[in-house]
């Protein structure tokens, strides 16, 4: 009895808490169903999918079809870099060189900055530089401080745990380096690399610290929400938010996709 109390207790207390995580996303979802004359608050006033009509309309303020094509193209960009430069340093790492402990702590270092500060210091050198900030340069800089670790510690881990005797093998085949790299190594950490991917895109996709002093007069669509906060009083921002988040829901479901196909192909 005691047993099953404790049981019981524990996942009312787990149940609270994914109320307490969802149920604002919650809350939000349902309310951007309400018909036109819709407030921000319950009750709702009819069902309809009419603030999912008004997204791309012209909006008394903030544009957001443009910030949502300008984040698209951020997170795209962040992604292939953060995959590249992860697996080029994951390969690198796998021998010891002059530097190489120093060089990884420095790339940690930007997880334990507060973000606000990695943009203030990357608005700042292009303030100096007088270059101009945007979200296709500093921007895309700023986000990189953010990405880069996580890419880097999920290639260090695969890599640590894998077995050269596969590479071995094809070099004793007849394989060169880059066949060698192409059709076994890269097949096998499929799985990783595509989970970097899915954490380059999803961190940018949403990132508003470090890109709030280094966007430029471009915002990104965090940037833009943040804008349409204290103005929008209808539920179009509650729509972004539903469809903003069943983008990111539909990339993962995208990536667990691909990485089972990966795994099947690899298993046939």
């Amino acid at each position: 009895m005691p047993g099953r109390l404790a049981r019981f207790l524990l996942t009312a207390l787990f149940v609270l808490f994914l109320a307490f995580l969802y149920g604002p996303t919650f809350t939000i979802t349902i309310l951007s169903f309400q018909g036109p004359d819709g407030g921000l608050t319950f009750p709702m006033n009819g069902i309809s999918l009419h603030w999912f009509g008004r997204l791309f309309a012209t909006q008394a303020v903030g544009d957001i079809g443009a910030a949502l094509q300008r984040s698209l193209a951020l997170a795209a960009m962040v992604t292939v870099s953060t995959v590249v430069v992860s697996l080029a340093a994951g390969m690198a790492f796998r021998r010891r060189f002059p530097g190489g402990t120093a060089l990884f702590y420095l790339t940690l270092a930007s997880l334990i900055v507060p973000s606000i500060l990695v943009s203030l210091g990357v608005g700042l050198l292009f303030n100096l530089m007088e270059w101009d900030t945007a979200w296709y340069s500093s921007g895309f800089g700023a986000q990189l401080t953010w990405t880069l670790p996580f890419g880097l510690l999920i290639m260090f881990a695969v890599f640590n745990r894998f077995d050269r005797a596969w590479e071995e093998a094809a070099r004793d085949m007849g394989a060169t380096p880059w066949q060698s790299f192409l059709h076994v190594v890269l097949p096998i950490i499929a799985p990783s690399v595509v989970g970097i991917a899915l954490f380059g895109f999803t961190l940018s996709f949403d990132e508003f610290a470090r890109t709030l002093l280094t966007a430029g007069s471009g915002n990104t669509l965090p940037l833009e929400i943040l804008g349409m906060t204290t103005t929008v009083t209808n539920p179009v921002l509650y729509a972004l938010g539903t469809a903003s988040t069943a983008l990111s829901f539909l990339v993962i479901g995208g990536a667990i996709l691909g990485v089972r196909v990966l795994r099947k192909r690899g298993g046939g």
